[in-house]
């Protein structure tokens, strides 16, 4: 089995650039995830940003999991759980319009912390697309354009914690499932492991590397790149020792966003693989199929798209 790819984005800026850029074109085309170092986030930075969510965790959320599974009957499973994950998470909305003042509990220090968190994380993920851009052979900007809709991307957080669970074999921390938006950044635990991808039929581990982001790609990368890049299986493993943080912030196209498969990588002796779909559309049927495989969601936005096409760009 191929090693899980680590990329140094520091040697973009030297003589090993073309070296690194292949390492990024291989990680996209063939895992769907890579994990990045020297991605210019500070390490004191991310340091301060593990530290006041597992704070937060301990403070405000511990205490409701606990009350949450004793509700659910979750403790000494005996049968397989399907339908719900073990894990604990709240929600932030940075873009168009960030939530981050109306969330309750958070210290005004982790609000500011948070917030500072996203304007980086921004920053990363449209350096990241446009080196995927340049590896695709498209102009720079292209994807982060195809992503605007008319007030621009949505971006995202969802803060995870999976506490240590007694019976791992009957419930997962998160159920596999492939992201139905743009590019992720994870910032993950450094030190407990849990999350898998499936490569060529197998669960290969994304190694915990301190101070590293992992990157993965959407749904909606699958279908501009027309399926050159594809979004990829992953799950969470619970784990019965140690509790694993989870900062998962997703670089989403902004909901009236029409996707399409970019023409310059619609190869001329094929029509378009994927379908054309205004993104919001995706969304809602993603919502109820999440946990489902990704292939027949876009067969039913072909579908819709056959049956009342979608100008290119909205009027």
């Amino acid at each position: 089995m191929a090693t899980f790819p680590v990329i140094n984005l520091e040697k973009l800026n030297g003589e090993e650039r073309a070296t690194t850029m292949e390492q990024i074109k291989d990680a996209c085309e063939n895992w769907g995830f890579f994990e990045v170092l020297n991605h210019g986030i500070p390490h004191d930075f991310l340091d301060t940003v593990e530290r006041l969510t597992k704070e937060h965790y301990k403070k405000c959320m511990e205490q409701r999991f606990k009350e949450l599974v004793a509700s659910k009957a979750l403790e000494g499973l005996e049968a397989e759980v399907t339908d719900m994950d073990w894990e604990s998470t709240f929600f932030l909305r940075h873009l168009p319009e960030s939530n981050i003042a109306e969330i309750p509990d958070l210290t005004d220090e982790y609000r500011e912390v948070m917030k500072g968190f996203a304007v980086k994380l921004e920053k990363l993920a449209e350096e990241l697309l446009d080196l995927l851009c340049e590896n695709l052979g498209l102009e720079k900007g292209y994807l982060k354009k195809a992503f605007y809709g008319a007030k621009g991307p949505t971006f995202g957080t969802k803060v995870s914690n999976y506490p240590p669970c007694p019976t791992p074999d009957k419930i997962k921390g998160l159920r596999a499932h492939t992201d139905a938006g743009g590019i992720i950044l994870l910032f993950q635990d450094p030190v407990v492991c849990g999350l898998q991808l499936l490569k060529d039929g197998e669960w290969v581990d994304v190694p915990p590397l301190r101070h590293s982001i992992v990157i993965n790609l959407g749904d909606q990368l699958e279908v501009i790149t027309n399926g050159k890049y594809k979004s990829v299986e992953h799950r969470v493993i619970a784990q019965t020792n140690g509790a694993r943080m989870s900062i998962a912030s997703f670089y989403n196209p902004g909901g009236n966003a029409v996707i399409y498969p970019a023409p310059q990588l619609v190869e001329e002796e094929r029509k378009e693989v994927y379908p054309k779909f205004v993104f919001e559309d995706y969304m809602k049927l993603y919502a109820g199929l999440k946990f489902q495989a990704k292939e027949p969601r876009f067969e039913a936005m072909k579908a819709m798209e056959t049956a009342a096409p979608i100008a290119t760009a909205l009027e």
